[in-house]
């Protein structure tokens, strides 16, 4: 077997890791569920390399989440449910329905109006899926992925309640509910609930999700930021404490608090 371009190779490779005679055990052992963890951590190791800026690791790591698709496509065929063919018909299916002023006579090329046609097409796919299934209409927030990353859903959340009004219109007003909400957390652990202060955590975390919509922040990408910010500035403290002769452990609050100030401001003055 010889690696190739062709999408066909990989089907081809995912059938005979698949193989219950001849295949990989491990490959033969997964299912949906298994899978799943797997699918999601690629989708995010996709948006590290874009995050990073290394397009050779986006060229990798994006051939890594075709492998989930193919995986989960060869399961379902292995089912007989569908296959990897009935993917990409069902996407470019949906995508020429949602672009009728691109492959259809919605002439149309204002974002605005694409936006809202693009969310009434959708929100009609939903209804007739529902009503293949049998299924009610759900509430506004129900079909909203709990599997989301907790801020992204927090996001996703606030989004759709603002579409109907409930929502601050004034960022003003959020701030002010993210100082509220500190105020809380703060007055939990005065009291040292456990459980209380995680509730109001929880509370303060969505009321910055929101303050971070106000201002069309995405708070995942923000706080991943953030979190790379943090890895660099520890970095430098190792860095600074190696070059003394000292390491982590040698170290006291005080001299690695030092270091850290100093990675600040150098990385303030460029």
């Amino acid at each position: 077997m010889q690696p190739s371009r062709d999408i066909l190779r990989l089907i081809e490779i995912m059938a005979a890791l698949r193989d219950p005679e001849t295949g990989c055990a491990w490959d033969i052992r997964q299912d949906f569920a298994s899978i799943a963890p797997y699918t999601i951590e690629e989708a995010h190791e996709v948006a590290d390399a874009i995050a990073r800026g290394d397009l050779e690791d986006l060229r990798d790591e994006l051939g890594d989440l075709l492998l989930q698709v193919v995986f989960h496509a060869r399961m379902a065929e292995e089912q007989e449910i569908f296959d990897f063919g009935g993917v990409v018909e069902a996407i470019t299916e949906k995508l020429i329905r949602r672009h009728p002023h691109v492959f259809g006579d919605t002439g149309s090329r204002d974002p605005e109006a694409i936006k809202r046609i693009w969310e009434t097409i959708k929100q009609g796919e939903k209804a007739a899926r529902r009503a293949r299934r049998g299924e009610s209409v759900p509430g506004l927030l129900e079909d909203v992925p709990a599997s989301l990353p907790a801020l992204m859903q927090a996001d996703k959340l606030t989004r759709r309640a603002a579409k109907v009004g409930f929502d601050w219109p004034d960022p003003a007003q959020v701030m002010a509910k993210v100082e509220e909400e500190r105020t809380e957390v703060a007055q939990a652990m005065a009291e040292g609930d456990k459980a209380a202060i995680a509730e109001e955590i929880g509370d303060l975390l969505f009321a910055v999700a929101n303050l971070a919509r106000h201002h069309d922040i995405d708070p995942e990408s923000a706080l991943r930021a953030a979190n790379a910010k943090f890895i660099r500035r520890f970095a430098a403290i190792e860095a600074t404490l190696a070059q003394a002769g000292r390491s982590l452990q040698d170290a006291d609050l005080d001299e690695m608090e030092a270091a850290w100030r100093a990675a600040k401001q150098a990385e303030k003055s460029g």
